[in-house]
């Protein structure tokens, strides 16, 4: 049996050797290096979506692969896509690092300098382990998806934009429809979420940024349930404690979650932190809430730039979700699109601030009226990211008939042409 083999190594040199060496392997098919963690999980990604038989049978992390630590990368695959064997390479062969890899998820620990006897006897291993796991669990979606669900990013081009009303109402949709819905809140110094949902709570997300390792158990206290069913995990009221929530806490705790909910939700605020760029890097889908005025155009284009700079996220893998728009809205959803070179949602949500004016002064942003267009705008757009549930194989549930102002509507469609020709 032929065994794939991924390398994911940063430096050229580091890598050549590696490639060098594992071509020498009996029945072994290296395929190019990637030189980061970002081009790691995204290669592995589209491999999946295509085919279980597509992706690799065992993936080689170096100690030195970034942005994202050789452990936590280790953690993220093994998670995300199980039936991939991983095998650690590192020069510190130290039982402490052997114990924290295979706490990790990986499989094997090969240590440098490479050598070929022990090279191909982990990655015979690994690869041995990722068949029987094939064999065991069969080629269906769950083994691609991993052991969890769905995590879906709502991050803000600027305050005020409607980044939390957007977040807390794709967990609404996603939890009618019978989903199992976790809602963050990684705005760590202003978080609302608690306030829109008239909650009163004195755990937090931060209360988990200590915790080496997250257990079921911590994980439920940390969480509020609320009357919907939806489990909170809610920013501290202390602001300044938001700092205790770095990088490595908030990968564990987006990790956590997403093993364990068919859906989680972050809201990210506006500001661009290590814990909520994380919470952005990991995401199925990574929502831009915007609107369409040329303040905040400038503002998500700012945002796309800083992603890519920080290999979080390319452009093209973010989609931005136009808010409060009217049809004599002079910039068009195809021209923000256009600046700031990210995906477009298919859904266009209307400004109609007194549908939520109610709810909102009274934190029952759960008890909007389902007759409401910005909710209708919303749930549509729930449907669209893949977070509803469809009963029987039908169309996915929604608060009621769907909002005309989509590219698939007509009315909606033309209305865009028109102004785009006008222009």
């Amino acid at each position: 049996m032929t065994t794939r083999i991924l390398p994911a190594v940063a430096d050229p040199d580091a890598a050549r050797a590696v490639v060098t060496l594992l071509s020498q392997l009996p029945d072994a098919e290296p395929a190019a290096p990637v030189a980061d963690s970002t081009h790691l999980v995204d290669t592995l990604a589209r491999l999946a979506a295509e085919s279980l038989d597509e992706l690799p049978e065992v993936v080689l992390v170096h100690e030195r692969i970034g942005p994202v630590p050789a452990l936590e990368l280790v953690r993220e695959v093994a998670l995300r896509f199980p039936a991939v064997g991983v095998v650690l390479i590192t020069a510190d062969a130290s039982p402490v690092l052997f114990s924290a890899a295979m706490d990790s998820g990986a499989r094997g620990l090969v240590t440098l300098p490479l050598g070929y006897e022990e090279l191909a006897s982990r990655v015979q291993a690994a690869a041995q382990w990722s068949a029987g796991v094939r064999r065991h669990l069969g080629a269906g979606a769950d083994v691609l998806a991993g052991p969890g669900g769905t995590v879906v990013t709502v991050s803000g081009a600027k305050g005020g934009v409607g980044t939390t009303v957007t977040a807390v109402q794709l967990a609404l949709a996603a939890r009618a429809s019978g989903r199992n819905v976790a809602l963050v809140d990684m705005d760590l110094q202003g978080g609302d979420i608690a306030s829109y949902l008239d909650v009163q709570f004195r755990r937090s997300v931060a209360d988990l940024a200590a915790v080496d390792d997250i257990s079921p158990r911590v994980l439920q206290d940390a969480l509020y349930t609320h009357e919907t069913g939806i489990a909170l995990l809610l920013a501290p009221a202390e602001g300044e404690r938001g700092e205790e929530v770095a990088d490595r806490s908030a990968r564990q705790i987006v990790g956590a979650l997403r093993s364990r909910y068919d859906v989680v939700v972050v809201d990210c605020g506006t500001h661009v932190t290590g814990a909520s760029a994380v919470a952005v890097e990991m995401a199925d889908t990574a929502l831009l809430v915007t609107t369409p005025d040329v303040v905040a155009v400038r503002a998500a284009k700012r945002i796309v730039r800083m992603w890519d700079r920080l290999q979080i996220r390319k452009a093209e893998e973010s989609t931005v979700l136009v808010n409060r728009y009217t049809r004599s809205t002079e910039i068009q959803p195809a021209l923000i699109q256009k600046i700031t070179g990210t995906r477009l949602a298919g859904v266009v949500v209307p400004a109609n601030f007194k549908e939520l004016q109610g709810v909102v002064d009274a934190g029952r942003m759960h008890e909007l009226d389902a007759r409401s267009t910005v909710k209708q705008a919303l749930w549509s757009l729930a449907g669209e990211l893949g977070l509803v549930q469809a009963p029987d194989g039908g169309a996915p549930r929604g608060p009621g008939r769907q909002l005309a102002l989509t590219r698939g509507d007509d009315r909606g469609s033309v209305g865009l042409r028109r102004r785009g020709k006008g222009r």
